[in-house]
């Protein structure tokens, strides 16, 4: 896995593409954007290989242990992350584990049909974002 956030606070992820310092880099990157205390979202423009998709025991593990020692911070701050997937069928496949994924990672899934669909709601959810807290 690897982030950029290169267009925050709209950061891409990648999950084929290896980041240099390992998945523990990875996950330190995702410390360093949370730091910031301002809401994000992350955006995975690939569509994703079920069969190229596997993590290894460790690193679930790992990644669980962080989840739970960021839980707050992820809460807080990702807004969601976005998955661009043009197949109907796929999209539809994936609503029970987007479910999933919201209540792990403390964030929803939201599954899009294309790149501009995806850049699109980024928009809109982090303008609701500012919205809600300029009416504090």
């Amino acid at each position: 896995m690897r982030l950029d956030s290169s267009t925050f606070p709209v950061v891409k992820i990648f999950f084929d593409a290896p980041n240099d310092g390992g998945p523990e880099d990875a996950l330190l990157t995702f410390e360093h954007l949370l730091a910031r205390e301002q809401p994000f979202l992350l955006l995975h423009e690939k569509t994703v290989d079920e069969n190229n998709h596997e993590h290894a025991h460790e690193e679930r593990k790992r990644a669980s242990i962080w989840m739970k020692k960021n839980k707050a911070a992820l809460r807080a701050y990702v807004k969601g992350m976005i998955q661009v997937e043009p197949s109907a069928a796929k999209r539809l496949a994936l609503k029970p584990f987007a479910v999933t994924f919201g209540k792990a990672w403390g964030y929803p899934l939201l599954v899009v049909e294309s790149k501009d669909r995806a850049w699109a709601l980024a928009q809109d959810v982090l303008d609701t974002e500012v919205s809600d807290v300029a009416h504090f």
